[in-house]
């Protein structure tokens, strides 16, 4: 079962720098992560939600290189390719995974205007490889699904002792 966790931050700087952190880890296979966004409240008061990937960019990469496999088949590669990215990027438009996005703007609106948080959905980590390389960073835990042994180790690491 996976666990999602939001904390807030300053400024967007520094919430890019801990998703920057968290996606190093997985590269080291410390932490699994489904999700990944930094949500940023503008000095205007508009949320803003900025993924880690495209998934309009990613679909549409990846139908045309099946698409132009298929097109080889039939002898019109750049046709196939052509139909295949068309395809798979309007696929990756309209699917949504990981945190249901509306949950995470309304999560924004509870943000001081000009921060930001990083909303994650973990799958699987080693919290103590992962606490102490964003520790360093500070922040304030606005929500989690953590048991209340790993919000309070969260919140212990991150200097935060008021619950949100």
């Amino acid at each position: 079962m996976s666990n999602l966790v939001a904390i807030a931050y300053p400024d967007r700087e520094t919430a890019e720098q801990v998703r920057r952190t968290l996606i190093e880890m997985q590269k080291e296979h410390i932490i699994e992560l489904e999700d990944v966004v930094v949500v940023t409240r503008g000095e205007d008061g508009k949320v803003k939600l900025h993924q880690a990937a495209s998934l309009a960019g990613t679909g549409a990469a990846g139908g045309a290189l099946w698409g132009g496999l298929i097109g080889l088949l039939f002898l019109a590669p750049v046709l196939g390719m052509a139909v295949g990215a068309a395809t798979g990027g309007a696929a990756g438009a309209f699917s949504d995974v990981g945190v249901d996005d509306t949950f995470m703007k309304e999560l924004g609106t509870s943000l001081q205007q000009g921060s930001a948080a990083v909303i994650v959905l973990v799958r699987r980590s080693t919290p103590d490889k992962v606490l102490p390389r964003i520790a360093e960073y500070g922040g304030h835990v606005l929500q989690t699904s953590l048991n209340e042994d790993g919000e309070q180790s969260l919140r212990a690491a991150l200097g935060d002792t008021v619950p949100a």
